[in-house]
């Protein structure tokens, strides 16, 4: 079962827009963020809890096979070049920790189709909590 995901409404239209205005071979591949989006609990950012990971977050999460920690942040495809340790929000992992909250873990497909467990350890730094509310 997945995990009850929170997303900040600015969040939601926002990747909503960017899944529309990719071309159709590439937004077909991005039901899933669609999908998350949709089962989402949708908050005004004002309203975030703190241990939620949103866009523009710093976390630090693992998954397992092979086990590996990582500390990455969130981002927009466009914002990527600019971002030494950024992931795509686009990528299964990317997708797979949007909305999740501290201790949450959730099995993701790779691209490949196998699973993989997803496990949110920490947030580093969350935009809505630094009153960053438009970022």
């Amino acid at each position: 079962m997945k995990p009850t995901i929170t997303v900040s409404s600015l969040d939601a239209e926002r990747l909503e827009t960017l899944i529309a205005n990719l071309p159709p071979e590439e937004s077909a591949h991005h039901d899933g963020l669609l999908e998350e989006i949709a089962r989402a609990k949708v908050v005004e950012p004002q309203d975030m809890p703190p241990g939620v990971v949103t866009m523009n977050s710093t976390v630090r999460f693992q998954i397992d096979e092979p086990a590996e920690q990582f500390c990455l942040t969130l981002s927009y495809p466009k914002d990527m070049p600019q971002i030494d340790d950024g992931i795509s929000v686009l990528t299964p992992i990317g997708t797979a920790l949007l909305g999740l909250s501290v201790g949450d873990s959730i099995d993701w497909p790779r691209r490949d189709g196998h699973l993989v467990k997803v496990r949110l350890l920490e947030v580093l730094f969350q935009p809505e909590r630094a009153g960053q509310y438009f970022r």
